[in-house]
């Protein structure tokens, strides 16, 4: 376990400025073309993966810094670079955790591999939780799985939307209801492996923001896996929604299911995310502010512009501290004894809506059109207060956890 600290080493400090380099050189002359196309950028992710960035091995070396800093590190500097570009090229990561979180050791060596392909043929991975009727309420959840003992088989069949990536991935990670008088409790993750006939693409939706990342429907019209693609294995299922019965029984503490365990631990990479953005809109309304000059001086001389720009830095960084605390925390094996990781997403996806707004406003008339990036940073940065945990689900998990009462 690393100590905590607020100075990076050398070695994150390196990290970090690869990463930029990257952010700086290819993404950022990218954005607005793939933003106006709005399709996946397989061409940078591919420079990605050429260069070490878009791998497994890159994504394990910062997931194990024992100080739990290089996840947000590397994904603050990549959206500071572009949030659709950057969705693009972390999208997989979120799959991948949920293999990480409810798979075995033979599941992730042999899955995770195979959703990042190689630097000359790259794949990318969904997770697939949402549906039409259960975005926020994972318990409304229709996508069933039954056992086909005979076959040792799982056959799959239901609906999931807001996909990154759905459809277009090698690999796909399901969550499904295995016992439906369970609720939320009684859902399971499974992988459907490359070619899986009965999965489908559904709509594609064209997006207010983040437009270079494929979000799409995932249908599944009786899709059969092998029994050995249920994440954790049918005999940990079965512990499991045995405790989860006799917890039903007994009127007791909810027991976590496969997509919350999955968020969870996505939830302070994904506040880095919207730190990335922010800082990136603050920098630009900085410069503009320094170099516009109204009546004869510069508007930062404006006493409104500058105290926006010094709230503006000043959220930014309080929204990292608590986004590294989240991350250091979780790596640490501390408990979120105050839901340490929804605080950290909440703060970072509304603190980059605000900023971002700030920046249009200092820009004035030019913040409103597509000659500046902040309109784009704007039209990105809505997502982060709805994906992975809405705003108003992050505080209802915060004021849950630290009232002790299940308030709804």
């Amino acid at each position: 376990m690393g100590d905590f600290g607020l100075e990076l080493n050398d070695d994150q400090k390196g990290v970090r400025d690869w990463v930029h380099g990257f952010a700086a050189d290819v993404m950022r002359p990218a954005a607005a073309e793939w933003d106006e196309r709005e399709e996946t950028p397989w061409p940078v992710i591919q420079e990605a993966a050429k260069i070490g960035l878009y791998s497994m091995d890159f994504y394990a070396q910062a997931f194990f810094d024992p100080t739990g800093l290089g996840i947000p590190v590397a994904m603050e500097e990549l959206f500071w670079g572009d949030a659709g570009i950057g969705l693009s090229i972390v999208g997989t990561t979120l799959a991948a955790v949920g293999v990480l979180a409810n798979g075995t050791e033979e599941q992730i060596g042999t899955w995770v591999p195979q959703m990042f392909g190689t630097a000359d043929d790259v794949k990318v991975a969904a997770f697939c939780s949402s549906e039409p009727d259960a975005g926020s309420d994972v318990s409304a959840m229709r996508t069933r799985a039954v056992y086909d003992e005979a076959k040792d088989e799982w056959v799959l069949n239901g609906t999931k939307t807001w996909a990154t990536n759905g459809g277009i991935a090698n690999v796909h990670v399901v969550v499904a209801v295995v016992d439906s008088e369970l609720g939320a409790r009684g859902q399971a993750s499974f992988i459907v492996p490359p070619g899986t006939p009965g999965l489908s693409q559904g709509q594609k939706f064209k997006k207010h923001g983040i437009r270079a990342s494929h979000t799409a429907e995932v249908v599944l019209g009786q899709v059969r896996v092998p029994g050995s693609c249920l994440l954790g294995g049918k005999e940990k299922l079965e512990e499991r929604l045995a405790r989860a019965r006799e917890k039903q029984r007994a009127g007791g503490e909810r027991i976590k299911n496969a997509a919350m365990a999955t968020f969870e631990a996505s939830r302070p990479a994904v506040g880095a995310q919207a730190v990335g953005i922010a800082r990136a809109a603050y920098e630009v309304a900085l410069d503009y502010a320094k170099t516009r000059v109204q009546f004869g001086r510069p508007i930062i001389d404006n006493q409104g512009v500058a105290f926006t720009l010094a709230d503006m830095r000043t959220r930014i960084d309080a929204a990292r501290l608590l986004v590294w605390r989240a991350s250091w925390m979780a790596t640490a094996g501390k408990p979120f004894t105050a839901a340490e990781g929804s605080m950290s997403k909440l703060y970072a996806g509304e603190t980059a809506k605000w900023v971002t707004a700030s920046a249009m406003q200092i820009l004035g008339g030019n913040g409103f059109t597509r000659e500046y990036p902040v309109e784009r940073m704007h039209r990105d940065a809505a997502i982060y207060t709805i994906f992975e945990g809405t705003s108003e689900i992050q505080r209802l998990v915060i004021a849950r956890t630290i009232s002790g009462l299940p308030i709804r």
